[in-house]
């Protein structure tokens, strides 16, 4: 019993091996790999308006978030009282 579930588990292991084998020599040879410094270039190259609405929806993140504490805590002191 034992000795057929380690055997099954082998010929699975050994099939999904070979798959992922292969997909990785096909993504390999379709050039999938080639374009490695599309990340970098995009980082170096953003234009100036990009980084300055990146800069203001972080802020206005940042606002929105104070302004729900705000309210959660007038909530919170009229409910004392």
């Amino acid at each position: 019993m034992i000795n057929d579930t380690l055997f099954f588990m082998l010929i699975v292991g050994i099939i999904i091996s070979a798959g992922m084998l292969f997909l990785f020599i096909w993504a390999a040879k379709t050039g999938q790999f080639d374009d490695s410094n599309k990340i970098v270039n995009g980082l170096l190259f953003d234009s100036v308006e990009d980084l300055n609405d990146a800069i203001n929806k972080e802020k206005s993140l940042k606002d929105a978030k104070a302004e729900k504490l705000e309210s959660e805590k007038e909530k919170l002191k009229k409910e004392e009282n």
